[in-house]
């Protein structure tokens, strides 16, 4: 009897020593959360920002591929009204989500990202899509006139002062590598952005200490392939180049997602 007490007693010991190991491990998965962090090997969520002329819907074709990979995927929804606003809409998405983040930006949504991803510890990458990546303190249009496009002549501004592009231009200039019908309810359904937010800085440059990944198109109408490689250059990004028009979200979402991915996985 003795025996089998002591048995007894040293599986309770081993027992409460499981637990207490299992309690410490469960009180540091809800401390890294707390603290914004995630353990190790977690997939990143991805945020993704649009750009001028379009809301998150436009991303559609790359969060499909995305989500069937099996990535958490937020379409931020930015107001197009100014720089500052964008970034604190872009913001109030990265910090409603624990552990890391990769920052996603088209077109407009690269100046976005640019601040957003600044001061902001869950922030791991920065993926620009045919993006605009301009410095801290510089204009995001401050190289426009050195490097016009068509677009500039396809945009319409209204009295309130908000631009939109001419829907019969919008297929030339904005996706002509896009299916008509696509195209035809983008031109509809586009987002304004007001004029002078063009004119707009970002306050930070987060590109400087995350590291940035880079996809270029090189049929663009809307911000030229070569601004697109001084801004690729400059930040010292991981860059890939796909013969498509400004509009590579819809018509190559494989290639964007792949970059995104890859991203995401050295995040990780």
């Amino acid at each position: 009897m003795l025996m089998r007490a002591e048995t007894v007693v040293t599986r309770v010991r081993h027992l409460s020593l499981f637990y207490l190991a299992g309690a410490g491990a469960i009180a540091i998965v809800v401390a890294a959360a707390a603290l914004g962090a995630a353990p190790a090997g977690v997939k990143p969520t991805i945020v993704l920002v649009h750009g001028a002329f379009e809301d998150g819907s436009a991303w559609q074709r790359v969060i499909s591929i995305l989500q069937d990979d099996q990535y958490i995927v937020v379409a931020a929804q930015t107001p197009l009204t100014s720089l500052a606003a964008d970034v604190e809409a872009t913001r109030r998405v990265v910090r409603a989500h624990d552990g890391p983040v990769v920052l996603v930006g088209h077109s407009w949504g690269g100046a976005v990202i640019t601040d957003a991803g600044a001061d902001e510890p869950r922030v791991k990458a920065l993926v620009y899509v045919a993006a605009f990546a301009p410095d801290a303190n510089e204009a995001v249009a401050a190289f426009n006139d050195k490097y016009p496009t068509r677009l500039g002549m396809a945009l319409r501004q209204d009295a309130a002062g908000y631009l939109s592009v001419d829907p019969a231009r919008f297929q030339e200039v904005f996706a002509n590598d896009v299916d008509a019908a696509s195209v035809r309810v983008a031109a509809a359904t586009q987002k304004p952005i007001l004029a002078s937010a063009f004119g707009d800085a970002p306050a930070h440059a987060a590109w400087r200490i995350v590291p940035a990944w880079d996809l270029i198109t090189l049929d663009d109408q809307a911000i030229q392939p070569a601004l697109q490689r001084f801004y690729a250059s400059r930040m010292q990004a991981k860059t890939i180049e796909v013969k498509s028009s400004h509009a590579v979200i819809a018509s190559h979402p494989a290639d964007v997602a792949r970059v995104i991915e890859e991203a995401a996985q050295s995040s990780r």
